[in-house]
């Protein structure tokens, strides 16, 4: 099974360098699945409805979300009706929407699970490594071999951990939410593929896809200042994986950093 699994959306201009981008990524690496991080969809800070349904419109097949999941008001109420759209599964238990979901893809099942940090991070949450290996492994006891799991952290160390914790269990554990894509891919012991981030799809001119002048002002005043997204040229960053869907096993990760210079 090869699924590929793109960071942060950011903003219009990530999403229009994702549209972009996408048919080809698919149709080069042959994709099985596409899950996309969507947290920071809409103008930097969260998700909407129109949104989740452009980016099933344009081939994504799971959105995962982070700390900013509730940012649009909107998205609280209409949760239910995205069952592929996944808010932290170690949100509080009456939270809305679901933390993992399975999909049926042309190479068999994949499970889904979205897992948020907990250091430096302001969400109250439940303690993902308990919450995230017991639902891995409830997945794994109802027939589904490959598991994808992106942990939402700012930490390298909460990453890295997961990624040990899950290993063997879960076929990948990717990280996201700092936009900036790490070097350190590689398959762990047990057969995992991991990343600490995936980076993003966003601005490539701006900071970590907001524009690099009003951050700069923002920086160098203290002053509360508006951030808006950066503009083109842009990047779509991610992971292509190459999991045996017998066993679950991740046979190869490998890191894509794709340039857009238009929308």
């Amino acid at each position: 099974m090869v699924v590929i699994f793109l960071g942060d959306v950011v903003g219009e201009t990530g999403r229009k360098a994702l549209y972009r981008v996408l048919p080809g990524l698919r149709a080069q690496y042959g994709a099985d699945a596409v899950v996309v991080n969507g947290e920071n969809a809409a103008a930097g800070r969260g998700i909407i409805p129109r949104l989740v349904r452009e980016f099933f419109d344009k081939g994504v097949d799971v959105i995962t979300l982070g700390d900013h999941a509730w940012d649009q008001n909107e998205m609280i109420e209409a949760m239910g009706e995205f069952p592929t759209v996944l808010r932290p599964f170690n949100y509080q238990k009456d939270t809305p929407g679901c933390g993992s979901c399975t999909i049926d893809t042309p190479a068999g099942k994949l499970g889904v699970i979205c897992l948020i940090g907990r250091t430096f991070m302001t969400t109250k949450t439940d303690n993902p490594y308990l919450l995230g290996r017991e639902e891995v492994q409830r997945m794994k006891s109802e027939g589904v071999s490959v598991i994808l799991a992106d942990i939402h952290a700012e930490a390298t160390s909460e990453k890295i951990s997961m990624g040990y914790h899950l290993d063997g269990l879960a076929s990948a554990v990717i990280g996201t939410h700092t936009h900036v894509q790490t070097a350190d891919e590689q398959i762990l012991p047990g057969g995992t593929a991991y990343l600490t981030d995936a980076g993003m799809c966003g601005s490539a001119v701006g900071v970590i896809g907001r524009d690099r002048d009003a951050v700069l002002k923002a920086q160098i005043t203290t002053l509360p200042c508006k951030l808006p997204i950066g503009g083109f040229p842009a990047v779509v960053s991610g992971v292509v994986l190459d999991i045996d869907e017998n066993s679950g096993r991740a046979r190869t990760i490998q890191r894509i950093n794709i340039p857009c210079n238009e929308p």
